[in-house]
């Protein structure tokens, strides 16, 4: 049996024990949750790094294609007569209308009955990150205006989608603008028709 003075000491020497596993423990989360947060900040660079490189790849390529000739892009005023690339900027996404030339070089009834431009169109649903390399990837045939893209807000029921869309323009534009394409916006901020 142990004599009362000596309980004592016994005893605060184990809460003392106790308590230092708890400081490990709150440390050892702390250290955790430091280098998750500096793991978090290396991936974030490194995916920006990766976009830019992605930019600068896509940049080059779209370099090929002439400047935009305004004689050509100007004169058009339906979205169904414009021959350059296409993007309806939405919510969640952009939608990208690509047509191709025609790869039939007779002059006898083109885009008529027997050759039809919606059968050399594609539209393409794609992430905003993504539009550089989507527009790397449209050959250089399908600018006959040159390297310039109208561009028009996505209409929507929901009253509060508008301010997102118009945010989602703004960044649309400013990602042609890095990639050195012209922008013809079609549509002003409040969803009115410009040309």
């Amino acid at each position: 049996m142990l004599r009362r003075g000596a309980a004592l000491p016994v005893a605060l020497g184990a809460l003392l024990m106790s308590g230092c596993s708890r400081i490990t423990t709150y440390s050892a989360t702390t250290d955790t949750a430091a280098q998750a947060r500096e793991q978090a900040k290396q991936q974030a660079v490194e995916q920006s790094q990766k976009q830019a490189h992605l930019r600068d790849v896509s940049r080059q390529e779209l370099e090929q294609i002439p400047p935009p000739s305004k004689s050509l892009y100007l004169a058009v005023h339906t979205k169904e007569a414009w021959a350059n690339p296409f993007i309806v900027v939405g919510r969640d996404k952009l939608n990208l209308r690509v047509v191709y030339a025609d790869s039939n070089p007779s002059t006898f009834n083109p885009g008529g009955l027997l050759r039809p431009v919606s059968a050399r169109q594609q539209d393409l649903d794609i992430r905003l990150a993504d539009l550089p390399s989507a527009l790397g990837a449209v050959p250089e045939n399908a600018w006959p205006y040159g390297r310039v893209i109208a561009i028009e807000e996505g209409g929507t029921a929901i009253k509060a989608d508008r301010a997102q869309i118009r945010r989602n323009v703004e960044a649309t534009i400013q990602t042609l603008n890095d990639l050195g394409i012209v922008v013809d916006e079609w549509t002003g901020p409040n969803g009115s028709l410009l040309r």
